[in-house]
C-alpha cells in the first residue's frame, strides 16, 4: 500500500487539473515500476504557505530572488550547499520549489 505525499509551495497558480496529472502520473509510475495497485496507492499533495517553506537556510522568496540575481546556492552565505546544479554534496537529487 504505497503512500506518495507530494509539497508544493502555495501560490495559486496549481489548477486543479495539474494536481489531478500529478496523482495519476506518480501512481502510474508505482504501477509501472513496483507493480503496486493503483486502487491501494494513495497521494497526498500539500500545498504549503510561501512563508512556511525555506531552502539553503533562506525563505523561499528570499531564495527565488537570489536565483534570479544569478547568485549560486552556496554562496549566498559563503557556505558550500551542493553543486549548484540540483543536487546536495551528497548526491542525493533535489527539485526547486
Amino acid at each position: 500500500m504505497p503512500y506518495v505525499n507530494i509539497k508544493i509551495t502555495r501560490e495559486g497558480g496549481t489548477t486543479p487539473e495539474q494536481k489531478a496529472a500529478l496523482i495519476q502520473g506518480v501512481t502510474d509510475v508505482l504501477v509501472d515500476v513496483l507493480d503496486k495497485s493503483p486502487s491501494s496507492t494513495f497521494v497526498v499533495l500539500d500545498e504549503v504557505d510561501m512563508e512556511n517553506w525555506g531552502i539553503g537556510g533562506l525563505p523561499v522568496e528570499e531564495y527565488r530572488r537570489n536565483r534570479r540575481t544569478q547568485k549560486p546556492p552556496g554562496e549566498l552565505d559563503g557556505r558550500a550547499t551542493g553543486d549548484g546544479h540540483g543536487k546536495s554534496a551528497k548526491g542525493d537529487a533535489r527539485m526547486e520549489p
